[in-house]
C-alpha cells in the first residue's frame, strides 16, 4: 500500500507541475510545455553515481509527515543526487557550489556551465546552475535550468521550491502556490514552504471567495 500511495503521489505531483509550466509558458517563453508534459510521466533519470533504489526508499521516508529524522534523510538524498559518477564532474560541482558560497556567481556559473556541457544528464548540475543564475538575478535562465533539472529528476524538491520562489516574485501567485504544494507532497517538513502555502492560500483562495 505504501508503494501504491507513493506512485499515486508522484503522478499527481507531476500533473500539478505540468499545469504550472503550461500556465506560465506563454509569458516566459522559456518552458517547452509539450516536452515537459511527456517527461513528467516518465520515471526519474538518476545520475550514474546515484543509487536510484536507495533514493526512492529515502523519498518514501521523507514524505511521511511524522518523520522525526527528516534532516538526516534529506541530507542522504542530496548526497545521492550529488553523485555524478565521475570524479571530474563531482569536482566541477564542488567548485561551483564553493564559488556560490563565496558570493562569486560569475565563477560559479562558469564552473557549472562546464559541468552541464560535459554531463547534460546530471540533474544536480542543472539545479546548481539554476541556483547560481537565481542569485545573479537571471530569473529566465534560472527557470530554463529548473526545467532541465525537473525533466531529469521530477522529485527534486529543491528545484521545485526554486520554481515557486521565482513564480511568486514574478507575480504568478496561483502557480507559485501549486509549486509549493508540489514540494510539500514530496517534502512536508520545510517551514519556508509551509509558510509560502499559508501566505498564498490566504491571497489566492481568499480572492476567490
Amino acid at each position: 500500500m505504501v508503494v501504491i500511495a507513493r506512485v499515486i503521489g508522484i503522478s499527481r505531483n507531476r500533473a500539478r507541475l505540468t499545469y504550472v509550466m503550461v500556465r506560465i509558458a506563454p509569458s516566459l517563453n522559456r518552458i517547452v510545455t509539450a516536452f515537459l508534459a511527456a517527461l513528467w510521466l516518465a520515471p526519474a533519470a538518476f545520475a550514474q553515481g546515484a543509487d536510484s533504489a536507495e533514493v526512492e526508499r529515502l523519498l518514501g521516508e521523507l514524505a511521511q509527515p511524522e518523520q522525526q529524522g527528516w534532516q538526516q534523510i534529506e541530507a542522504s538524498i542530496m548526497r545521492e543526487w550529488s553523485k555524478s559518477g565521475s570524479p571530474a564532474m563531482d569536482l566541477l560541482l564542488q567548485r561551483g557550489q564553493q564559488a556560490m558560497e563565496e558570493g562569486d556567481m560569475e565563477a560559479a556559473i562558469e564552473h557549472l556551465s562546464a559541468l552541464t556541457d560535459h554531463a547534460p544528464d546530471f540533474a544536480e548540475g542543472w539545479n546548481a546552475r539554476a541556483t547560481a543564475f537565481f542569485h545573479a538575478g537571471e530569473y529566465g535562465l534560472s527557470l530554463a535550468d529548473i526545467e532541465r533539472t525537473l525533466a531529469l529528476n521530477p522529485d527534486h524538491f529543491g528545484a521545485i521550491t526554486g520554481l515557486g520562489i521565482i513564480l511568486e516574485e514574478l507575480g504568478y501567485e496561483t502557480e507559485a502556490l501549486e509549486a509549493y504544494r508540489a514540494v510539500e507532497a514530496i517534502h512536508p517538513h520545510l517551514e519556508s514552504v509551509r509558510q509560502g502555502i499559508e501566505r498564498l492560500e490566504s491571497k489566492v483562495e481568499g480572492e476567490r471567495l
